[in-house]
């Protein structure tokens, strides 16, 4: 959200500001009212009135500046009135004028207004002394020198400070508007980056459950089909074996869709889900599996990262491997655990090897902190190792 700025009517820095009223209490208040203090009480007491009336009028305006009565502009008059009659009753007043300058500055929206009030207040000055001195007194008094002086100097310095402050404020907006824009595309990137990454976590998703469910009932579709005249009761536990692969595709897709609880893999060891998972690979493919499947304790996260490395493998295995076995062990360490899933097939050169799955195998480990090897060669089968860290989950 962009600043609001600051009226001018309100300090911009308090601490400067209150720096000023010091110097201007000291400097401006305090040296007329010692002056009168052995004055003749014709000139001590309205003196001493008027100092007062400014102080108080300052003070008001410092201490309430959204006092919407206490306005910065009634005050600025009441400053020209006075430093006019400061002049008039003591002389020597030119003090006060000049300490007082920058108050002009400070209470005004404007240079102009700056100039023109602080301008006014020189007149008053210089009338005030002229006035006090006599018509046919010298002008050109010390006073008036000074003041005119002052008025001069103070024209100046604030022109220079206020061309100073402009620049400030043109590249502090510039550097907001960087900013702004800056976080604004680094919102867009981030929203990009999440975009892509919930796409490959769906496509893995995608890739992993429904694809190979997919692949799963096209080949044991082809084989009830062959061996409906020949072998139907193989046929119908085949047809089986469809219907419960197309339930399980339902159940994951309504997880892709949101409809179902997110893992999409009921509660339970990890041993018996990958026991389950074999029987059913076996009972599909025909192909013999061992397997040495210890009660692993681990995580939610853990066990369906094993279990779609598991059928990832098992899939690769049935569409390219012609393996007459499988072999799966699951090894507990002090650092995490460790699934080994080798086969006797064709193998392959992994060095040759980018498919998608064994891509999605190594992200889905990655994100556990753990690591994909896969050892391969043609002609000697191929093994796969995923290992996952613990770190003490349960």
């Amino acid at each position: 959200m962009k600043p609001r700025p600051q009226p001018a009517t309100e300090p911009t820095v308090p601490s400067l500001h209150r720096w000023n009223a010091v110097f201007w209490v000291l400097l401006g208040v305090v040296p007329p009212a010692l002056a009168v203090a052995d004055a003749p009480g014709t000139t001590r007491l309205p003196v001493l009135v008027l100092l007062a009336v400014l102080a108080l009028s300052y003070g008001a305006v410092g201490l309430f500046p959204g006092n919407p009565v206490l306005r910065p502009l009634p005050y600025l008059y009441v400053l020209v009135v006075g430093l006019g009659a400061m002049s008039y009753l003591l002389d020597g007043s030119a003090a006060l004028f000049v300490v007082t300058l920058p108050h002009f500055w400070i209470y005004t929206a404007s240079t102009r207004a700056a100039i023109a009030l602080s301008g006014l207040a020189a007149a008053g000055v210089v009338a005030g002394n002229v006035v006090r001195q006599g018509w046919d007194g010298e002008f050109l008094t010390g006073n008036v020198i000074f003041t005119l002086i002052g008025y001069a100097a103070g024209v100046s310095i604030g022109l220079v400070v206020h061309h100073i402050t402009e620049d400030s404020d043109a590249r502090a907006r510039r550097l907001s508007a960087e900013l702004e824009g800056a976080r604004l595309r680094l919102v867009e990137a981030h929203q990009r980056q999440g975009a892509a990454d919930e796409r490959e976590r769906l496509a893995r998703e995608i890739h992993d459950t429904l694809a190979q469910g997919f692949a799963s009932i096209i080949v044991l579709a082809e084989a009830a089909r062959s061996g409906l005249a020949t072998d139907p009761g193989r046929s119908g536990k085949q047809l089986l074996a469809i219907e419960n692969t197309a339930r399980e595709n339902l159940a994951e897709a309504r997880v892709l869709v949101g409809s179902a609880p997110r893992s999409g893999v009921a509660a339970g060891s990890v041993a018996d889900t990958l026991r389950r998972t074999l029987d059913r690979f076996t009972e599909d493919t025909g192909i013999d599996v061992t397997s040495e499947l210890p009660d692993v304790i681990c995580d939610q996260q853990t066990r369906i990262a094993l279990l779609r490395c598991t059928q990832e493998s098992l899939a690769n295995v049935r569409k390219h491997a012609a393996a007459s076995a499988v072999k799966v062990v699951l090894t507990t360490l002090p650092y995490g655990v460790e699934l080994e899933i080798t086969d006797d097939g064709r193998g392959f050169m992994t060095r040759d090897s980018h498919g998608f799955g064994l891509h999605g195998m190594r992200e889905r480990l990655a994100e556990l902190g753990g690591d994909l090897t896969v050892t391969s060669s043609v002609g000697d089968g191929t093994r796969v190792l995923a290992m996952i860290p613990t770190d003490g989950r349960s």
